[in-house]
This record gives C-alpha cells, structure tokens and sequence, in this order.
C-alpha cells in the first residue's frame, strides 16, 4: 500500500544563530557560582612553526572518561583587550581512551604588556582577568580577576598562571 503524498513540506526549526556578540550581549539565567573551566596563561614555542607563543589554554574541570571532547570557542583580540567566548564542546578522535580534561587552546604571537581577558559563556557570564605578559623576562603575572557588573552575572571560570608549563626555544 502506497503513502500518502504530503500537501506540503514540513517546516524545520530554526537554530540558534551561536555568535560572540549575541553571548556578550545575552543576560544570564540567575545560577549559584560553579567553576567549570580554568584559564591557563603560558608560554609555549612551537617546534614545527619555530615560533614563540604566548598561550591561552581553556580547560574544563571536569574530566571525561569515555569520550574524548575539545572546547570550541571563538577569540577575537582588539587593543589591549581579548574576547574568548565558549561555543560549545566537540568529540575529537581518540583510540584509546583515557581520562583527560575538554581543552582549547588560544595562541598569540606578540603579546607583551597588560592585557584584559574576557571569557564569555553562551548564555551571557562574562568573567575576566588582567594578565600582563613579558616575553623578554619570561614571566607572566595575574594582576586582577573580577566579573564585570551584569545582571545575574557568576563565577564560572578560574584563572591562573601555569609556570610549570612554560616551554622555550632551546638555546
């Protein structure tokens, strides 16, 4: 017995458009303060591209034992200012498995100075820390970290130094 035809098409709905201004300008649901994500500042030199970095690496608290995941985000740097917002998180390839933290790693070049680092959730927390960045006496400082006033604003992300992983040029 045949199907009937359909009178018409149905209509999916529309997704989320996911951007850094629509995150930046969106007001949170009213949540208590969790940390899930920690904000590592480092150094690391890239041994295939031969080049110096100063990294930003975003690090989940949480670890993930069956599955692999990477965070997406999207970063934008202006003046002395740096936007990373959370898109989401993504499976990676992975055969075998083991216990690892989502990361995402954000690197720049020629940072030097005092920077603003913003991290921005989809649905609107923004937290954010000063950092200032010496490439020439190797050392990275936390200055500040605050939430900028917003309504219903919250702590989500921690931020610290990761001297420990600080990588160079061999000499």
């Amino acid at each position: 017995m045949p199907l009937k035809k359909p009178a018409d098409v149905p209509r999916l709905p529309k997704t989320r458009q996911k951007n850094p201004e629509a995150a930046k300008a969106a007001i949170p649901q009213k949540k208590e303060d969790k940390i899930e994500y920690v904000l590592k500042a480092l150094f690391s030199y890239d041994e295939t591209l031969h080049k110096q970095f100063c990294l930003l690496r975003l690090e989940t608290i949480a670890e993930f034992t069956s599955f692999a995941y990477e965070i997406s985000v999207d970063s934008h740097i202006e003046k002395n200012e740096i936007d990373i917002t959370i898109m989401g998180l993504q499976t990676k390839m992975n055969y075998l498995p083991n216990i690892e933290h989502a990361k995402a790693n954000v690197s720049y070049e020629n940072l030097v100075g005092d920077y603003t680092v913003n991290v921005i959730k989809q649905d609107g927390c923004i937290n954010t820390a000063i950092f200032n960045f010496n490439i020439y006496s190797r050392k990275i400082k936390l200055i500040n970290k605050f939430m900028p006033p917003k309504k219903n604003n919250r702590w989500f992300c921690d931020f610290e130094v990761a001297e420990q992983e600080f990588t160079f040029q061999p000499e």
